[in-house]
């Protein structure tokens, strides 16, 4: 059956190839990207896509792109929160905030709540997490603090795998929200840049988002934790099952969000 995919960071790397492989098997899917030049490209190669310009680290942007989304279909199937950063020559926002943190964390909070008005109770909203997580300085998500580029990525990381797994049980009727570590230092764009090495095959990566997406074995899943690493379901870090920190993360991100 052909779904309706929305892939934020679809312009290199594994959103891209994600958008392709499901364009190739006859998803209808669109396309999120900050460059309207990459979206363009983007697009011819999936063989023509809808496209939305937005930059997830503005979070009037990200409501904007909603509002579009919205105005544009009636239903969305599946939404594959992919976009993220590591390294960026400001890493301040203009909301005076940590750049990981809002747009690996908030960004696609607001988006997913945004959205989830025309999702169905069968839906999946799939976020990219990661291996690499740590606990979340509450103050410096809401509030910047100059921080090492790996320590805000593994805490931003971390917070969007607490909110995955909060916002799933806020929701047990549906749609199915799952995080996914898609596998470590794949060849992505931020793997180069971070890094500094080729990466492995970014197939690893989406093939395993299409299957969170898509497939019977995640039907079940929501408030689960996938590490592709291990090619299996794994454990939330210690500090997600921790009431008193996660409480403390949800409650910075909706007083956040609401702002």
């Amino acid at each position: 059956m052909t779904k309706t995919i929305l892939i934020t960071g679809a312009t290199d790397g594994i959103g891209l190839l994600t958008a392709q492989k499901l364009a190739a098997d006859g998803h209808r899917v669109l396309l999120h990207g900050r460059s309207e030049a990459k979206l363009a490209k983007a697009a011819e190669s999936v063989g023509g896509a809808e496209t939305y310009l937005a930059d997830l680290s503005r979070m009037g942007d990200v409501k904007a792109m909603a509002e579009a989304i919205r105005a544009t279909h009636n239903q969305l199937d599946v939404l594959i929160n992919n976009a993220g950063i590591l390294k960026a020559p400001q890493t301040q926002t203009e909301a005076g905030r940590d750049i990981r943190f809002d747009v690996n964390t908030l960004a696609p909070y607001l988006l997913t709540r945004a959205l989830l008005p025309i999702m169905p109770s069968g839906g999946r909203v799939v976020n990219l997490s990661s291996a690499a997580q740590a606990p979340v300085d509450v103050d410096a998500m809401i509030s910047y603090r100059p921080m090492d580029d790996m320590e805000a990525y593994a805490q931003s990381k971390l917070a969007i795998t607490i909110w995955s797994s909060e916002m799933a049980r806020e929701m047990a009727g549906g749609p199915v929200v799952v995080s996914v570590n898609p596998g470590s230092l794949l060849a992505s764009k931020m793997v180069k840049e971070g890094f500094g090495i080729a990466g492995n095959d970014l197939s690893i990566g989406a093939d395993i988002l299409i299957r969170a997406a898509l497939s019977q074995e995640f039907s079940d899943a929501s408030g689960k934790y996938f590490d592709n690493d291990s090619g299996r379901f794994a454990a939330l870090h210690a500090a997600a099952s921790n009431p008193a920190h996660v409480g403390a993360v949800m409650d910075a991100i909706r007083k956040l969000a609401s702002s």
